[in-house]
């Protein structure tokens, strides 16, 4: 390289590498410094330098952060990235449990907007005063749910299975209220393919899969 600078340049070559050392070292590590840190699944969302300008897109990016697992990562858009972003073969309480097993055994299969729709109903009976007041309680209640009917426990999981990770995402996205739609009157719901009486004597709300909603 120092072959190829021509002698009268020497000096001026020597200028701009100096403003170019100064320029770049004590700005781009400030900047970096001021950076959240991101975990290696968000490496997309890493600063780029274009013309020695730190993009402003990528650091909004970088601080759209939240929790999983103790670890900040881009924070989801949408239900289908908030099920897989959560999604776990263990729950963290028996609360929980109960409300995964409840969208794993009455949602199975549907639409994650239907599986979401069962965990507020559970959560929204809860709430009510007109049911138990636990998830657990309301969820075994005899003759509610037909899953549990008169025994009065939650039969056994398949842990290992994809349907049960979903459902487990699904109670935590429901509980923390990431996402969701019914309002909390909404209390009731069955499959389409019966027509119970007293779904005649409530207000239909919502069809959303297989299940229909009433409040």
């Amino acid at each position: 390289m120092i072959n190829m600078l021509r002698a009268g340049g020497t000096a001026a070559a020597a200028f701009v590498l100096v403003a170019t050392a100064t320029f770049a070292g004590p700005s781009l590590a400030s900047r970096v410094d001021a950076a959240p840190t991101v975990h290696p699944v968000a490496a997309h969302t890493e600063a780029t330098i274009e013309a020695g300008a730190y993009r402003a897109d990528a650091v909004a990016a970088a601080q759209q952060m939240v929790q999983v697992a103790g670890t900040a990562v881009p924070r989801p858009r949408g239900l289908e990235e908030l099920v897989r972003a959560y999604a776990s073969a263990e729950t963290s309480d028996a609360e929980q449990e109960c409300l995964a097993g409840a969208v794993y055994f009455e949602a199975q299969g549907e639409p994650l907007t239907g599986q979401l729709a069962v965990a507020e109903v559970v959560l929204n009976r809860a709430a009510s005063g007109r049911y138990p007041t636990t998830l657990c309680e309301v969820v075994i209640q005899p003759w509610q749910f037909s899953f549990v009917n008169a025994t009065g426990r939650i039969p056994e999981v398949n842990r290992g299975s994809e349907a049960w990770r979903d459902a487990v995402a699904i109670a935590r996205i429901a509980t923390d209220k990431l996402a969701g739609n019914l309002d909390e009157d909404v209390l009731w719901y069955h499959a389409d393919y019966v027509a119970p009486s007293w779904g005649r004597r409530l207000d239909r709300v919502d069809k959303i899969g297989a299940h229909i909603f009433y409040s």
